[in-house]
């Protein structure tokens, strides 16, 4: 028996993707760029001169700073404790200073309210103090 390839309603929709052009047109496009990558990469070769430096530039110092909030709700500044008005004020003087921020690590007990540490990271946004870390122990 024949097999016939017309249609039997020739107003009816075709619902087939025909992808043969796509695949043509992705091989076109892998070609191009198989070609052109090249050309692109080429640079002009320099011989450049040596630099003969011993003494290297030592990197600036950095400072970082630790809050740690223990388990009562207690604001500690290093070892020290502090007060939350006290907290702000030295927060105060970090962003107004002038060279880069220091990195700030929040220590927050693991039995302390959420909230409080939340405060603490307010507080540094208030002030675009960005560089922030968030202590947990390894176990």
């Amino acid at each position: 028996m024949a097999r016939s390839f017309t249609r039997r309603n020739k107003l009816s929709v075709i619902s087939e993707l025909n992808v043969t052009p796509l695949i043509d047109l992705a091989f076109s496009l892998l070609i191009i760029f198989m070609i052109t990558t090249p050309v692109i990469e080429q640079y002009n070769r320099v011989n450049l001169p040596e630099q003969s430096s011993s003494a290297k530039q030592p990197p600036p110092p950095v400072e970082d700073k630790y809050i740690t909030i223990d388990e009562s709700g207690a604001y500690f500044w290093g070892k020290v404790p502090i007060g939350k008005k006290e907290l702000q004020d030295r927060l105060d003087e970090i962003s107004l200073g002038e060279g880069t921020a220091p990195t700030i690590h929040i220590r927050g007990d693991r039995s302390l309210p959420y909230q409080k540490v939340i405060d603490v990271v307010n507080m540094l946004k208030e002030r675009n103090l960005t560089k922030l870390s968030l202590d947990t122990r390894a176990s």
